[in-house]
């Protein structure tokens, strides 16, 4: 039996074995890939460069991109590469890293989201207060500690994983590094104390969603209470996008982590593992400005270079 000390590589899961489709992979990825790109770094620079940008709500949109961008360049690129190159292998050490970045930018989005709906909340339910509860240094401290607990998390995650002995072979049914897949490669009950941080995780995680819902609750109760039309449009449309991506994030991976064994198979757990991973940061950017007009005119002024 080996364990973790003599594993030098993991083997990931193929989407395919077919030669011509894996070069049809290669070239979907790649098209998903650089939408994803472009798509974040014309937010991030729109952003960056119009100062009439520079409120919280883009404050905080500017950070979503910036976790989107990593996080489509933490799992793709080497996706794409294998299906190049026909082949499977990831290095110990490649997969760690892999892992640590997925963890730690997909727990920093999903606090950044929650982040972003307080301040949703806080312009339609508080608007008195919006300044004073929403101040640059407030903003800046909240994106910080999006980051930094995304960052532990992902370490304690990491840290942990890695730390168990592997005695079930190297091969993942999964096409990226993820934790509940080498953690079926481990030897009987050594990963107990893992699991035991993927509960403490989750609750952290239903805490933030707990807080979602009934943040959603309270901005309907505002926003039908509102005597025009005209304003209730404008208040929905300010929290529609991030409750597309919201939905479109958890809704995934929750279909991804809870769905019936009955139903499971590898080309169903393939599928679902892209909506969840790599979907959502190509189609962020397209949410936030199909549904926000000052945005998307910003945005195409820059593409068409007649940026102010």
């Amino acid at each position: 039996m080996s364990n973790s000390s003599s594993i030098t590589q993991f083997l990931l899961l193929p989407f395919t074995d077919t030669r011509e489709l894996q070069l049809l992979h290669f070239w979907l990825f790649l098209g998903i890939y650089l939408a994803a790109l472009l798509g974040n770094g014309l937010i991030i620079t729109t952003i960056a460069r119009d100062q009439h940008l520079h409120t919280p709500m883009y404050f905080f949109l500017l950070n979503l991109a910036l976790l989107d961008m990593g996080s489509v360049s933490t799992i793709l690129p080497k996706s794409m590469a294998n299906s190049l190159w026909d082949t499977r292998v990831i290095s110990y050490a490649g997969c760690a890293t892999q892992l640590f970045l997925f963890v730690f930018l997909a727990s920093a989005e999903y606090f950044l989201l929650t982040i972003m709906l307080y301040d949703c909340y806080v312009a339609i339910c508080k608007p008195l207060h919006y300044g004073t509860l929403l101040g640059s240094r407030a903003c800046v401290h909240m994106a910080a500690a999006a980051w930094a607990t995304g960052f532990l998390n992902a370490l304690l995650h990491t840290a942990n994983t890695f730390s168990l002995p592997l005695c079930k072979g190297n091969a993942l049914g999964q096409f990226f590094c993820e934790i509940p897949h080498i953690l079926k490669l481990s030897c009987s009950h050594s990963y107990l104390r893992e699991l035991g941080v993927i509960v403490f995780s989750l609750l952290v995680l239903f805490g933030c969603f707990t807080f979602i819902l009934f943040s959603y609750v309270q901005i309907l109760r505002a926003v039908l209470r509102i005597p025009s039309e005209q304003g209730r449009h404008k208040a929905f449309s300010t929290c529609l996008p991030h409750l597309a991506v919201v939905s479109l994030f958890v809704s995934t991976a929750m279909f991804a982590k809870l769905k019936p064994p009955s139903i499971s198979s590898p080309s169903l757990d393939l599928v679902v593992s892209v909506l969840y991973s790599v979907v959502p940061p190509a189609v962020n950017p397209l949410i936030y400005s199909m549904r926000n007009q000052e945005l998307k005119g910003l945005v195409w002024k820059l593409v068409t270079g007649h940026f102010q």
